[in-house]
């Protein structure tokens, strides 16, 4: 089976956007590659964004999931945060 018929496309949708710090919104493949490419150099050579390049380079040429472009552009976005306190569960009332 050959590569004619595989559509590469950068205009695929992330699942769930992904927030900027600045208030943009990632929404697909094009976005989240035009933002990676803006990044300052010592930015973009950072292991979570090289990792995140890769993924979505594979998920466009459909060698990977778009799921883990998703993940990956997510983490890089929210590297040096710091993670946010679980919610606690409360116990059901009997």
């Amino acid at each position: 089976m050959g590569l004619e018929g595989l559509v590469m496309s950068w205009s695929r949708a992330f699942h769930v956007p992904i927030p900027l710090r600045d208030g943009r919104m990632l929404r697909t493949l094009r976005d989240a590659g035009e933002y990676i490419q803006e990044l300052p150099r010592a930015t973009h050579e950072r292991p979570e964004w090289r990792a995140a390049a890769e993924m979505l380079i594979a998920a466009v040429e459909g060698s990977g999931p778009l799921m883990f472009a998703e993940i990956a552009v997510r983490k890089a976005v929210n590297a040096g945060k710091p993670v946010p306190e679980p919610t606690p569960r409360r116990k059901p009332k009997k």
